[in-house]
């Protein structure tokens, strides 16, 4: 059923459209990431190169909905394990945001009402729903394509933050856009060098993830697995979403007590797992912990 049939389904309103968009892409796919610098800044610069990882194959289900917010999970499939990957929060007219500065900070901006009527906002969360980026933007449905795009801030991407040090902000721009086998999530992005208030630009980056459907059955090691953990990773964004709503500002510590967050965190999820903690204690755990992580202290460098 195409998005606008589903659309006439439930009223034929544009909201309806956008809902439709967001959660048709989620299902069991195969993914392929690609990515390569383009245009340096200057003739000095050498681009790295060409990164390509094919026939991942990645679950994304609806982790929490209500009429103004949809969060999509993803989970990666690999060697016959389960790994939760990154977490999109899509809000409706929303108009606080995290705005990435630099150095693991980020700053609560907040938009005019006007500016974000018609809006979804799209918050990405780390593999411990440690913030990343967020940006805001209408989808457009016309001409029989669904696309949504966005430009915002972000720290070194996963594949990159323990290898270089030339640069310390992604400019990106997302565009997420429906297929008729799936979406695709297409990136231009800027490395910037952000210092003393100034940009200065090393080079261009060109991202292009593909996310083809599959059977079903491919993912029901991550179904199952989704089962069994969803609890934790509920409780893990309550406490986040409170951080948020008290802080202005989060600064991501490196580690604590010589511990960096994903090292806590699956601790912490094996004890929920074992059940080894009670509802309250885990989720005292869980904030107590996600507060020393975010303290508003000195600036740490991306762990």
């Amino acid at each position: 059923m195409t998005l606008a049939a589903t659309a006439q389904q439930k009223g034929g309103d544009k909201l309806s459209q956008d809902k439709a968009a967001i959660k048709s892409m989620c299902g069991c796919q195969e993914v392929t990431f690609e990515y390569t610098e383009t245009f340096p800044a200057d003739t000095s610069y050498k681009p790295k190169g060409y990164h390509k990882i094919i026939d991942a194959i990645e679950y994304v289900t609806v982790a929490s909905e209500d009429p103004r917010r949809i969060v999509l999970q993803h989970l990666l499939i690999a060697d016959s394990s389960v790994i939760k990957h990154w977490t999109e929060d899509w809000q409706y007219e929303n108009q606080q945001l995290l705005a990435y500065a630099q150095d693991n900070q980020w700053k609560k901006i907040t938009l005019p009402a006007a500016q974000v009527k018609g809006q979804w906002s799209q918050k990405v969360y780390g593999v411990d729903d440690e913030p990343r980026y967020e940006g805001s933007a209408t989808w457009v449905h016309a001409d029989g394509r669904h696309y949504w795009e966005a430009a915002s801030d972000a720290p070194l991407p996963r594949r990159e933050y323990t290898t270089r040090k030339d640069y310390n902000v992604l400019h990106r721009v997302n565009h997420h856009e429906i297929t008729a086998t799936g979406s695709v999530h297409e990136q231009d992005n800027k490395k910037v060098i952000r210092a003393n208030g100034t940009d200065k630009v090393i080079v261009g980056e060109k991202g292009l993830n593909t996310y083809n459907r599959i059977s079903e059955s491919k993912c029901q090691l991550a179904k199952e697995w989704w089962e069994q953990h969803k609890a934790f990773w509920t409780v893990v964004r309550k406490s986040w979403d409170k951080i948020y709503g008290e802080s202005s500002e989060i600064n991501l510590q490196k580690k604590v007590n010589n511990e960096p967050l994903y090292k806590v965190m699956s601790a912490l999820e094996e004890k929920a797992f074992r059940k080894e903690l009670s509802g309250a204690e885990l989720e005292k755990t869980i904030t107590t912990t996600l507060q020393q992580f975010s303290h508003n202290t000195e600036l740490s460098l991306q762990r």
